[in-house]
Parts: C-alpha cells; structure tokens; sequence
C-alpha cells in the first residue's frame, strides 16, 4: 500500500529568527545543518533525517511546511495522484527539491490549508549513539494538528495518505500511526493550525534531564511531567520564544502497524497523565488559534 512512512521536519515562518535559532540549538538540543542569511536548517544528534526543523524569517509566526517521507519515487507520484484526487490545492508538483537535503516531492494545502510535503531520497544526515543523561533529542516523536472538522481530517490522512487509527480519546483526539509507532500525528477540534510537535528522548531519565537544562535557561515548563495513556509515552510540554508549542517525549508505544486494534479512552485526569503530579495542564498550553497563513504558499 502506497502510504507516508515517517515525519521529516516542521518548517517555522518566525519574528523572532534568531532567538528562535538560539533556542533550537543553545536550549533544546539541535544542530545546524545548513542556513542562509534568513533560513536556518537544524538536526538531532540521534538520527540520520537531514534535518527535523527549519526557520524562516517571516513577519509573522506561522507553519510554512510539515514535511512527511514515502519511500520512493513511486509512492510519491502515487500519492500526489491521491492528493489531487482528494481535491487539494497543490503548491508545486512533484520535482526535485532544490532544498539542503535534496530529495523528490511535492507540496500541498490539506483542506484545512495548512502546508505538507510529501517526499523521498532525501540525503541521509550523520547520527551517533545517544547515552543516558544526554537529555537532548534523538529525533520528532509526532506531531498534533487541529481541525475545525477533526473527523474529516482523520479521513484524510488514512484514505489518502494511508494512516491508520490507533486509538481515540473520547470521541474528540484521534491518533494516526504511519509506522509501528503508537502515533505519528494526532488530530484535535478547533481552528486550523499547529498544537505541537513532540521530540523522543532517549529514556525518561534523558526527558528530565532536559526538562531541568531548560529550567536553568529561563524556559518553564508548561505541562508535565507525566504519562499520557494513549501510546503510554511521557510527556513535557515547553513553548519556543515564537510562542510554538514543543514537547520532550519518551517510551512510546510500538505496536504492528497492520494488526494494532484501536481502542476508545475515556478522558479524564489520570487518561490525560497517569501521574497526576506534573504542573500545569492542557490550559496552561497556548489557545489555539487559526495558522495566519493558510492556503498561502511559504515561496521557500
């Protein structure tokens, strides 16, 4: 089956480009891979994608791609053909990417009007073996959207990009697996944007560590620490100087892509964190509120 296979990177139109930098690499733990004198490409130090975030100097902060891999050439196509199918606006067909990294993709507008890319033989990055206490990520862990019509979009995704459902919470947050991960994206009501992207830790040890590391350099902790039940991975929630949410995350689920159940979780306080002791809580996080840029093309 033709489907996305994996997360590559989030690219941020940003005010604030090099506080933004500064954070991404001096507090959270990336690496520079390649920057202009307005866009900076950064890395982890754990895995081999060429790069997991991009900055963008922009005059307001804004998502200007989620970039998602297929396996070849040939899922591409078919994909785009899905994509066109489906009735999306699409930003460039599949070509080569003139991008640091390279690569074969196109890009498009969900319904919602957010920014994805689809793509494959992107150039593979140097990794190295993470050691507990490193507190630094080793690659994305997943990421989470909002939907003004969240069931449609869950359609979306499997139907056409060949997620499949892992579990809900309630009947209000699904999440979609692209691999034998518990979840890769995750959808939730509201208007049409961003809610965050979540970065695997080594070991829960490495995800405190962290959390203490960023303490130290100004940045509060809005959320956690804790365990989610669905995927029954920690958590621990920050914001970047731009006001996006960011998670530090560790021992997600792995299930078989092909034969997982879903299951429906009742919310409540101990399904939201089992722990029940972290500060905070989902209203501390920053209110949702439409991407500023939808169905308008980055140009980058």
């Amino acid at each position: 089956m033709t489907r996305v296979t994996e997360i590559r990177y989030v690219g941020y139109g940003v005010e604030q480009f090099e506080a933004e930098r500064e954070f991404y690499t001096k507090d959270w733990g990336l690496i520079d891979v390649a920057d202009t004198a307005d866009i900076a490409w950064l890395k982890t130090h754990g895995h081999d994608e060429h790069h997991v975030v991009r900055l963008h100097k922009s005059d307001t902060n804004h998502v200007e791609v989620i970039a998602l891999a297929a396996d070849s050439r040939d899922d591409v196509d078919a994909l785009h053909d899905k994509v066109v199918i489906a009735g999306c606006r699409i930003i460039h067909a599949a070509c080569a990417l003139d991008a640091p990294g390279g690569g074969y993709g196109f890009r498009f507008f969900s319904p919602d009007g957010l920014p994805f890319e689809v793509s494959a033989d992107v150039a593979r990055s140097t990794r190295r073996e993470m050691t507990r206490w490193e507190g630094i990520p080793q690659k994305i862990s997943h990421i989470v959207l909002h939907s003004p019509d969240h069931r449609a979009m869950v359609a979306f995704f499997t139907d056409v990009l060949g997620f499949r459902v892992s579990d809900w919470l309630g009947d209000f947050m699904c999440f979609l697996r692209c691999n034998s991960a518990h979840h890769r994206l995750a959808i939730l009501p509201g208007p049409p944007c961003l809610n965050h992207v979540a970065y695997d830790m080594l070991t829960v040890d490495d995800m405190m560590t962290g959390i203490r590391r960023l303490k130290k350099a100004g940045t509060d902790l809005r959320w956690g620490p804790g365990r989610h039940t669905a995927g029954n991975n920690t958590f621990s929630y920050f914001t970047t100087p731009g006001g996006f949410a960011v998670e530090y995350t560790s021992e997600l689920e792995h299930v078989d892509f092909d034969t997982h159940e879903a299951q429906v979780h009742q919310p409540g306080p101990t399904t939201m964190d089992q722990w029940g002791i972290g500060v905070g809580g989902p209203n501390t996080m920053p209110h949702p509120k439409p991407d500023p840029r939808l169905f308008q093309p980055a140009g980058v």
